[in-house]
């Protein structure tokens, strides 16, 4: 083999290469490399303190630490040992821990060691192999494994044309259920992941950045994806791409399929805004038309109505849930618009507060359109007060009214009566008067 280069002469000259040599040094990195990069299937991972191998792998230095075997490798399952050898994970911020019987690709590196001895070095594993391309879980138990606990029951991992080459362990009734192929067998408190068979991955578009957790969360970095006017036949579609032009950004955080979905976990789907259990849209141009709101009565608007989400084409942020929080632990929640705010409810709206305080130009209760104008409690009370008092001091005067029938003055009987009676009337309206005032609301 002969390699024609050109020297700093800019003369050609033929370099003579040992064909045999070049190969042996393949052979050599190749077979180094794969002493660096194997791959591993889960036998057990250590999650917290109660995990019988928890002090063996440093203890919570160890957290999220996987005892493994190698793939097609037999004899080489470090959970059988005494001091097993285990890996921890690769990234120290990102990190998905494995199931039991998942694929992880494993690389020997320095360790925590290598202070002491500059040749120390230990696996560390990166995420589960994505062998069924599902992210409810990826798990391939051993084969051999498998057929030697055959006895234990008529449970099998189903593969097939049916289920598109996924994998599902199947019950002897067709149910599915907490699988012990998937959980650790030596921690019960880690015995909590439940296989289900209605978890579907996301549909993709072109360019999207997907972040699939295994139960139905995801996080898609998105755009508008609509089809070609030209060929209108063969879009797939979304909740979010009626409007707006292709590479619009749309960010969506979702928490959980319908729960409704099908068993056909194998399927993808897009993001449903209404059925989903929770949900989080940032959009730019998106036109979200199939979200519904749980009132959409606006009659407080009169005919200035606001554009409701779902027609709203412009950025918007839309957080939809059965029941929302927005909690301040020590400050202020500010809420602003430069328009308006809309507080609407099926069946009330409710303020509690130690103090309340609406400042404002105008106030309308019952309608915008409302005629009436509010009164001033103290002022009201003051003018009434005066008139009281008013009709008091007449009152007594009254009383004492004299009359001269034979010529001579008398009290009039007749007036001192009605004026005594008045009075206390008038006394009993003023000691109640003072009642009238709220202790709680004050205008403006």
């Amino acid at each position: 083999m002969a390699i024609n280069r050109i020297n700093n002469t800019g003369q050609n000259r033929n370099v003579q290469v040992d064909q045999t040599a070049v190969s042996s040094d393949i052979r050599s990195d190749i077979s180094l490399l794969s002493n660096i990069i194997v791959t591993a299937r889960v036998t057990d991972i250590v999650l917290n303190e109660n995990h019988p191998y928890f002090k063996k792998v440093g203890e919570y230095n160890g957290i999220g630490a996987i005892l493994y075997e190698f793939v097609n490798q037999s004899g080489t399952n470090t959970d059988t040992n005494d001091n097993p050898n285990f890996a921890l994970p690769y990234d120290p911020q990102l990190k998905t821990y494995p199931l039991i019987n998942e694929y992880v690709l494993l690389i020997k590196i320095p360790n925590n060691q290598t202070g002491a001895l500059s040749s120390a070095t230990s696996y560390f594993y990166l995420n589960p192999v994505n062998i069924w391309n599902h992210p409810h879980h990826d798990a391939y138990p051993n084969p051999i494994t498998q057929a030697l606990n055959s006895s234990e029951g008529t449970n099998d991992y189903a593969t097939s044309t049916e289920f598109s080459g996924s994998v599902r362990r199947v019950g002897d009734d067709n149910e599915y259920f907490p699988d012990s192929e998937l959980n650790s067998k030596k921690n019960e408190s880690q015995f909590t992941f439940v296989e289900k068979a209605n978890i579907h991955p996301l549909m993709p578009f072109m360019g999207d950045v997907l972040l699939e957790g295994r139960h139905g969360q995801s996080l898609r970095f998105g755009s508008t994806a609509r089809a070609p006017q030209s060929a209108p036949s063969v879009a797939i579609n979304n909740n979010w791409s009626t409007t707006g032009s292709n590479g619009d950004p749309i960010t969506i955080i979702r928490n959980g399929q319908p729960t409704d979905s099908t068993d056909e976990g194998w399927v993808p789907i897009t993001e449903d805004l209404n059925r989903d259990l929770s949900s989080i849209y940032l959009t730019s141009t998106q036109q979200l038309n199939q979200f519904t709101l749980a009132n959409n009565i606006f009659n407080s608007y009169g005919n200035s109505k606001p554009t409701i989400p779902s027609q709203y084409t412009s950025p918007q942020i839309l957080l939809n849930s059965n029941n929302i929080v927005i909690n301040s632990k020590q400050d202020n929640i500010f809420l602003n618009s430069k328009s308006s705010i809309s507080l609407s409810s099926v069946r009330s709206v409710n303020v509690d507060s130690p103090q309340t305080v609406i400042q404002s130009n105008e106030i309308f209760l019952g309608d915008i359109n409302a005629p009436q104008r509010g009164v001033l409690g103290d002022n009201l009370y003051t003018n009434l007060m005066d008139v009281i008092n008013t009709l008091i001091t007449l009152t007594s005067v009254l009383k004492v009214t004299q009359i001269w029938p034979g010529g001579l003055p008398v009290t009039d009987g007749g007036m001192a009566v009605t004026a005594d009676d008045t009075l206390s009337q008038l006394n009993q309206v003023k000691d109640k008067l003072k009642n009238i005032l709220s202790t709680s609301v004050k205008l403006k």
